[in-house]
């Protein structure tokens, strides 16, 4: 299709910075907005003023998302809403005919995804997740260092999800209706497994030659949320239903095994004070790279290159993507630029006919 006419729903946190990016991709219409709230679906038209984009606003009730994905003039369907509600927009979405790209994590359950696998297949509509940390520059750096053998065969991989968010999912003015919070009090294991393992899962080629065969996951137990709950309870009735919750643990460890025999390692902990990482370890038969605290790239146990080598790498494997667009992505922004990258990408994929990442 040479031009992609895209409809956002959720304009809340991430919403907002997917518009923008989307409004700079060259052979997109964005054609509609949609949230809950007035407010945000104002402000938001405020980031694409002066564009050539003229959008139709929704809001103001439950279901004003619908009369979105009901349009004809829509190809795409841009989800950013919370968690819950992924999986029915996206599948009514595909439903009336309109592809979807869906914030992470895509789905809740093994139930939902499901649902959007045989609603994908049945449909013929593209159903992608949004995981932006694979187009992260280090991360691609990698991959294409891995599928060109640099890293030799891999055999261990790891990734995390490591980020204080303590106070903004007790903030009630983070988000909405601290729906980010309830999923903490009322869910347990690793909520939030992509961002360390889409990119470690791609270096693998898992479910593309090589699957994923068995885990453990293991929680500690929850030393700060109950905490907090209860001491802003004390003094704020609005937090007292979240007094005597069972939060999830500080830290979960997941374990698992592929079957060929390589292994993956993926952490998730977003209230302990560490500093932010996604750990992005590869570990082959040659080599080794390993993301945090600083990029590093090594080829013996003797230790990591030095500058000259790793500038040297980078210019030998940088992917074609980062050398098209990478100095764009990183003047528009978004994490560094991973999002441009990640949207541009999904653009170029459907304009192309090509299947999406």
């Amino acid at each position: 299709m040479p031009i992609v006419r895209v409809g956002f729903i959720g304009l809340g946190q991430r919403g907002p910075s997917h518009l923008n990016a989307i409004s700079k991709i060259e052979g997109t219409e964005i054609k509609a907005l949609c949230d809950l709230r007035p407010a945000s679906v104002e402000k938001a038209k405020k980031v694409i003023d002066g564009t050539s984009h003229n959008p139709t606003l929704y809001s103001g009730g439950p279901d004003e998302w619908k009369k979105l994905c009901d349009r004809k003039d829509i190809d795409l369907v841009y989800i950013a809403t919370p968690w819950h509600l992924h999986v029915p927009m996206a599948v009514y979405a595909m439903n009336q005919g309109k592809h979807v790209t869906i914030e992470v994590p895509a789905a809740v359950s093994m139930q939902e995804c499901w649902q959007l696998v045989e609603t994908s297949e049945r449909t013929r509509k593209h159903c992608m997740m949004l995981e932006n940390c694979c187009y992260d520059f280090f991360e691609l750096l990698t991959l294409n260092m891995s599928r060109q053998g640099y890293f030799g065969e891999l055999i261990h991989t790891e990734g995390a999800y490591i980020h204080n968010l303590i106070d903004l999912n007790f903030n009630d003015k983070g988000y909405q209706n601290m729906w980010r919070l309830r999923e903490n009090a009322t869910r347990k294991g690793s909520l939030y497994p992509t961002h360390g393992l889409g990119p470690v899962c791609q270096a693998l080629n898992i479910n593309r030659g090589d699957k994923m065969d068995y885990l453990v996951s293991v929680s500690s137990n929850d030393f700060q949320m109950g905490a907090r709950a209860k001491e802003l309870a004390a003094k704020n009735d609005l937090y007292k239903e979240f007094a005597n919750k069972d939060f999830r643990g500080n830290m979960n460890t997941t374990t698992i095994r592929t079957t060929k025999g390589k292994t993956i390692m993926i952490q998730h902990d977003v209230t302990s004070p560490r500093p932010y990482s996604r750990i992005h370890l590869l570990s082959g038969t040659k080599g080794t790279a390993l993301k945090y605290p600083v990029p590093s790239i090594s080829n013996s146990h003797e230790g990591w290159v030095k500058e000259a080598e790793f500038k040297a790498l980078e210019e030998k494997y940088t992917p074609n993507i980062v050398k098209k667009v990478g100095e764009l992505a990183k003047k528009v922004g978004g994490h560094g630029g991973m999002d441009f990258l990640m949207n541009w990408r999904l653009i170029d994929c459907l304009r192309n006919g090509l299947p999406l990442d």
